[in-house]
């Protein structure tokens, strides 16, 4: 498995003044835009025409997509699943994570289940799944990168075939962690991918999946305080509450984005209902969200960490195309405009650097950051954004011609071919398209 760490190193860009005039921002702004053309090699150059707003023959005006661009993603998908099957021949028998295991296979063909709605899905899930339960971590619990994960996909996997029993019995297993990160036990974080937010999203991932009352309100709760918690614990910590009244760690870091960061957690803390005082959210979050706002390189860009300047890094988990559901989320909620038209300047900043050098992956590839756009466009019905997703599932269908690295874990969920797979099969009903693992 890759170290997240890593990604907060990298060539330095020269800092832009961030403190300008009205007047300078438009030319600060397309200043930085020519650093990072001159500077950052992390991306491809994007040479699709963007959108113009005339007729085209991706989809139609209600968003639905013609049945030529559908039958050239479902072919694709064929196409990919047979690569990635016999690659997975080779693959690490005792990797049992959603990451870069089993987990995130059967994720997979549970997903394609849903779209195509063919029995030998279900089937290639739970033939999965299982062998994902047969080497367990027994030591992290979280959806992503522990335990939770595998037994939150078999619960669903064994529902949808009926098998009531096995599903019990996974959904009890799950829940015998749950005190124990309430806790905190073992120096647990509250981050997504290792921390209480992980285990956080496998009790959602059950109520998406075989409904809202089946994993108790209250036990979402208690576990949403206690991020609330640790969060002011760790504000006044670093005294900086006057500035951000929560602050969160993973490794000595206060890292901003969706995978380890701050974004990830207010997007959870922000969905309805997770925090009991609704009043905590106007007291705690707001301000907090905030604070990330203000951390926006002038190229509408975030940094990794708190405190590092180099504007790099265009990735689901570091960089805009994670902050954005947080800005999102937080526009939902308190109705502000500001935190759109940040999600908006995000989505420029992926439609201009999104195509990365780092391969077609979910976590830090062109599917990943391509779900930005299938985000904005159910926020705004504007159809650009729906055909930017569409331009880089056409990166995506020309898999492999592009020069991009081959990541560790090649046929992965989170970080090679299945991710992609995943992507290009959520594009077929847009409107539907969720964020593997993360979204709400």
């Amino acid at each position: 498995m890759f170290t997240m760490l890593a990604f907060c190193h990298g060539d330095k860009v020269a800092a832009c003044c961030r403190v300008v005039s009205q007047e300078g921002r438009r030319t600060t702004r397309d200043m930085a835009f020519r650093l990072r053309d001159k500077m950052d090699t992390r991306a491809l150059r994007n040479h699709y025409p963007d959108y113009d707003g005339r007729t085209q023959s991706l989809f139609d005006s209600q968003g639905k997509l013609t049945s030529e661009f559908s039958q050239q993603l479902t072919s694709k998908i064929e196409e990919l699943l047979a690569v990635m099957e016999s690659g997975l021949k080779s693959a690490d028998p005792r990797n049992c994570t959603s990451y870069t295991g089993w987990a995130g296979i059967a994720l997979l063909y549970l997903h394609l289940h849903r779209v195509f709605k063919q029995d030998t899905f279900l089937q290639k899930a739970v033939e999965h799944v299982s062998r994902s339960l047969k080497c367990l971590t027994r030591r992290d619990v979280t959806f992503l990168c522990g335990d939770a994960g595998p037994l939150a996909v078999a619960a669903v996997v064994y529902h949808r075939l009926h098998r009531a029993a096995e599903a019990d019995e996974c959904i009890t297993r799950l829940l015998q962690h749950h005190q124990t990160v309430v806790k905190g036990s073992g120096g647990l974080p509250d981050e997504l991918l290792y921390g209480r937010v992980g285990y956080l999203y496998s009790l959602i991932f059950i109520n998406q999946q075989l409904g809202t009352n089946r994993i108790p309100l209250q036990h979402i709760q208690q576990i949403s305080e206690a991020i609330l918690a640790s969060g002011e614990h760790q504000s006044r910590k670093l005294r900086v509450h006057n500035q951000s009244p929560l602050m969160y760690e993973w490794y000595q870091e206060q890292y901003v984005g969706a995978a380890h960061g701050l974004a990830g957690i207010y997007y959870f803390l922000m969905q309805p209902g997770f925090v009991a005082a609704e009043e905590n959210i106007h007291r705690l979050v707001k301000p907090s969200v905030d604070y990330v706002r203000r951390l926006k390189f002038p190229s509408g860009n975030y940094p990794p960490c708190i405190g590092d300047d180099r504007d790099l890094l265009v990735h689901w988990c570091h960089g805009s195309p994670g902050v954005i559901y947080m800005l999102l989320q937080a526009h939902s909620v308190f109705g502000d405009s500001h935190y759109l038209e940040d999600a908006l300047q995000c989505g420029e900043v992926v439609w201009r650097w999104g195509l990365l050098k780092k391969g077609y992956g979910l976590c830090h590839g062109a599917a990943g950051n391509a779900y930005t756009f299938l985000a904005l466009y159910r926020q705004t019905q504007d159809p650009k954004h729906l055909y930017r997703a569409c331009m880089f599932a056409d990166w995506c269908i020309n898999y492999g011609s592009h020069g991009c690295k081959t990541p560790d874990t090649p046929f992965s969920l989170f970080e090679g071919m299945a991710g992609t797979i995943y992507f290009l099969a959520d594009l077929l009903q847009p409107t539907q398209a969720r964020f593997p693992a993360f979204e709400v």
